[in-house]
């Protein structure tokens, strides 16, 4: 029987990749905060994310998924922080998984309006709290991890 890791290693070919912004700032009363949508479909919270762009780097997709899912605007970095992985159910029911690829976005601002505005909540959870609301372990992992390092030099400064 396979360890779940080399499950995973032997799926990777198979899986279908998506890339992500973790949209985050430092508020003064709540420390380090993380922005969060929900889904269409399903309502989870998640962060902003999509199917790659032809023509277009990954960071850059990240990017404009948050500004189409949240109407965000920032500075978003060229290395992912990690990945997750999770499974997306298609329009036609199949269900397939996907790779994340996901990228900090310091969010500077945000519109008043944008794309997908009437299709999901979004909300600016602490850190620690946005990490319990995700159902993706991994990406709880990788949010509680940012988040912590982020307070650190926060602190540090």
């Amino acid at each position: 029987m396979k360890t779940i890791k080399e499950k995973k290693l032997s799926d990777k070919k198979n899986m279908r990749m998506q890339y992500a912004a973790l949209p985050w700032r430092i508020s003064k009363h709540e420390g380090v905060e993380i922005l969060l949508a929900t889904s269409r479909e399903t309502r989870r919270w998640v962060i902003p994310k999509g199917w790659p762009m032809k023509g277009r780097k990954p960071h850059i997709t990240a990017a404009l998924e948050a500004m189409q899912e949240a109407g965000l605007h920032g500075k978003i970095e060229r290395k992912k922080i990690g990945e997750y992985t999770y499974n997306k159910r298609l329009k036609n029911d199949l269900v397939v998984l996907c790779l994340v690829d996901v990228y900090p976005l310091q969010v500077l601002r945000q519109r008043n309006k944008w794309r997908e505005q009437n299709q999901r909540i979004i909300h600016w959870f602490p850190f620690k709290i946005a990490a319990s609301q995700v159902d993706e372990i991994e990406l709880r992992d990788l949010i509680l991890a940012f988040g912590a390092t982020k307070l650190l030099k926060e602190t540090s400064n």
